[in-house]
Formats: C-alpha cells, structure tokens, sequence
C-alpha cells in the first residue's frame, strides 16, 4: 500500500500531495461506523429512493404518484421535539461501484483519458446524500416517507487524487453529520480499491432540506445526537460551516462593496491594461500573456427530458452538476490548452428546481487564474419560450490545475472585475481548505 501512496504523490502537484497526507485519510469526518451494515450496489440508489417515496418509474403516471403523496400530511411532525432522536450511526450507509469486479458496468464511467469520469461521480454522490438522509429520518411505521428531501447546497468537495482509475472498485461512505430544525448536512467520502486496500480520494459536504410531500414547504427532521467526542467535534464542525455560509453570503459582491484591499487589485489591473500610447480611460491594452475575461467562456444548452428527473418529477441535482462540471472542464480546457484535472467544488447554490422539459442555458466562464489553477464558474438558468424570461437556477464553482501554467485571465469592466473578485474569494477559501 505505501508504494502506491508514494507512486500518487509524486505525480501530484505539491499542494494535492500534501491534501492527501493530511486531508482525507485525517479527516474528523472519516469514522468507522461499518460494523453490521452490508455496502449497496450503486444502481440499486435510485430505486430504494423510488420505494421510499412511492415514485412511479412510469412518466406517465407520475402525476398520480404524486396526488396520492398529499395524504402524506397526516404523518408530517408538528415540532421536531416530537420526532426520536438519531445517532451518526444510524444513517451510515456504504455503496459500492465496483467498476474493477464488474467491468460491464464501466463504460457508463468511462472518459476518453481512460480515467473516471467526475460528473458521473457527482450523480452518485448527490443520490447518496439523499438517501442517507431518508435513512436518518425513517419511521419504522411508515410505509412511505412523507418528507420531500432535496439538495439544496453543495458547500464543498476536495479531492486529494489527481486520476481516479477506471478498472478499481470505488466506496462512498457517508452519514448524517449536522442537523438543524429542517436541514441536514451530510458528509460523504469516496475511496478507491488499490492493492486490497481502499485509498481515499474525496470528501463531500452536501446540505439537503426536507419539505413537505408536495415539496412546497419546510417540514421537521428528527435531530441529531453525538455519542462521542469525534463526532462533537463533527457535529460542531456543521455549525461553524453553516455560520460561515452565512458570512460569505453577507459578504457577497452582489450586496456588499469590494473591501478596500479589492479595489486596489481592480484598479491595479485597470492601471495595467491602459494604453501607453493613448493615456484614454477608454483604451485598454491586453498585457502580455493574458486574455480578456470576456473571450475567456463557453455556452452550452441541454433539453431536459423525462429521462433525467429525480423521484419529485423535476430534473435530478446531479444531472445539472454533472452537465455543468462537463463545461467548466471544457472551458478550463480551452483555456489552459491542456488536460485540466478537478481540485475542488464548492458553494454549489440550488435555487430554484428545474422543471421537465426546460430549455436549461449553462455558461461556463474562466474568473480568476494563479499559476497553474484556472477558477471557473458556471451560471445555469431556465429559458421560458412561452414568456422569453429567463431565471437564474444554479451557480457552480470549480476549481481546475492546469498541467501547464495558464494565462492570467483579466477583466475590463466593472462587472468583470466582481466576476474577477469573486472568483478570486473561491479560489482563496479552496486554497485555505485544502
């Protein structure tokens, strides 16, 4: 086994191979809680979901399946203080993706660089997260769930290995770790089968709500119990990443004014691109080794069909990350004219539910650039034919290295210059995480 680890570590930038010394493998989420439960196959996810819920696999009859959740109401908790309390250990699941023993399943996996692909892992993990959730608040007397549970963040995903391999059995763990009146974060690791014993290679954080069974409004979750020191510190770990959520919330460019360190930076940059020649506020000069953030994007469209939706009828979390991961990769491509490779994902904000058969816009722009990593953000909105309005649905966050140091990526106006700032806070706190 430390072959293997140290074989990993030199083909890794120094800042991943460090992450994986001492990120995942130490993380105060990485518990064993194995002992009695037997892992499940990862296609069997969706379908205990379905069960769960009640969900028709028919799209004809989902409108059915759903009327016949409103009688669910009935067994809704009025006050959470009426719901049993669970332990970590009660919503631990394992689910194994054995892509090394059952190779018929690997080509669904597969990407051209004969490696995985990450937004099929993204599917995965945003499944899981739900059904570990639905697990936390099992009653032993209902048949059904009446609780709509569904993603609505993604605080962060950091990966410490560069290639995840294509013919290796692969393991999410994962757990209830947070619980708030009607939230619950939930953490998730992955790891990969090497020389009969599994390495790590993520850590997840998703934040899921549960609503009501016509998923309109907020609904209680039983609450959550630490049995030992480990998991108090896990359990405050989620109130000190729901506190900071807020902070950077607050702090956002679109509410509050760049700090004054920021406004030196715009306007360094604003310094740096003025033509020489010229002396004008109007003329701007692209310094050398160095593209305009405005040629610096790529667009995308997909047409949402019944194939993609979720156990609710809307469009599955994990299709839309999976399709905008996708184009934040081809963006960081293009740009870096090399393979780029996924370091982190974060602050990934459902707003709103994508409907079937929305035209579903994605634009995938390259933000903020250091040395070999590329920041990318990937704006997803609904396109209404009927009304010609559009709404905004997710913002997605990635962070990319380069083989190769890539250009500096520079805006010219002002609006620019936030996406710029912006990016440049993400990229901060991936650093500072990892």
């Amino acid at each position: 086994m430390l072959p293997t680890r140290l074989c990993i570590m030199r083909k890794l930038p120094s800042l991943l191979a460090r992450t994986l010394t001492s990120g995942t493998s130490a993380s105060p989420g990485l518990l064993d809680m194995s002992e009695g439960h037997s892992p499940i196959h990862v296609k069997n996810v969706r379908s205990k979901l379905r069960d769960i819920v009640g969900a028709s696999t028919n799209w004809r009859d989902h409108v059915q399946a759903m009327q016949e959740r409103k009688a669910l109401h009935t067994l809704l908790a009025k006050r959470q203080e009426d719901l049993p309390p669970r332990r970590m250990k009660d919503s631990y699941l394992e689910v194994i993706l054995p892509l090394g023993s059952q190779p018929e399943i690997r080509e669904k996996y597969l990407n051209v660089h004969n490696s995985v692909r990450f937004g099929r892992i993204l599917e995965d993990l945003d499944s899981l997260g739900v059904l570990i959730c639905y697990t936390h608040t099992k009653q032993e007397t209902q048949q059904r769930s009446p609780l709509s549970i569904v993603t609505a963040l993604v605080d962060k995903i950091n990966l410490c290995q560069k290639i995840i391999h294509p013919d290796c059995d692969i393991k999410f763990t994962g757990s209830v770790s947070w619980v708030g009146k009607t939230s619950m974060e939930v953490r998730m690791h992955m790891l990969q089968l090497h020389d009969g014993d599994y390495s790590p290679v993520l850590d997840a954080t998703f934040v899921m709500v549960a609503r009501d069974p016509e998923n309109k409004r907020p609904a209680f979750v039983n609450p959550l119990v630490p049995e030992s020191p480990e998991e108090e510190e896990i359990f405050k770990q989620g109130e000190l990443n729901k506190l900071k959520r807020i902070e950077f919330s607050t702090a956002s460019l679109l509410k509050m004014a760049p700090t004054a360190e920021e406004r030196n930076i715009v306007h360094d940059i604003f310094l740096n691109t003025l033509d020489p020649r010229t002396v004008s506020f109007r003329s701007r000069k692209l310094p050398p080794n160095s593209v305009w953030i405005e040629d610096a994007k790529l667009k995308g469209l997909e047409i949402c069909h019944p194939e993609e939706r979720n156990i609710f009828n809307r469009i599955f979390g994990g299709f839309l990350m999976r399709k905008a991961y996708e184009l934040g990769w081809a963006t960081a491509c293009s740009y870096g004219g090399s393979r780029p490779f996924i370091v982190s994902v974060d602050d990934i904000m459902f707003q709103k539910p994508v409907e079937v058969g929305s035209l579903l816009l994605l634009s995938g722009q390259v933000c903020y650039t250091e040395k070999k990593y590329i920041q990318i953000r990937v704006h997803s909105e609904v396109y209404n034919a009927n009304t010609r309005e559009h709404h905004t649905t997710n913002v997605f966050h990635f962070t990319f290295i380069s083989e190769n140091e890539v250009p500096q990526v520079v805006p010219k106006t002002y609006g620019e210059s936030m996406l710029y700032l912006d990016g440049k806070r993400h990229f901060a706190a991936v650093m500072k995480e990892i």
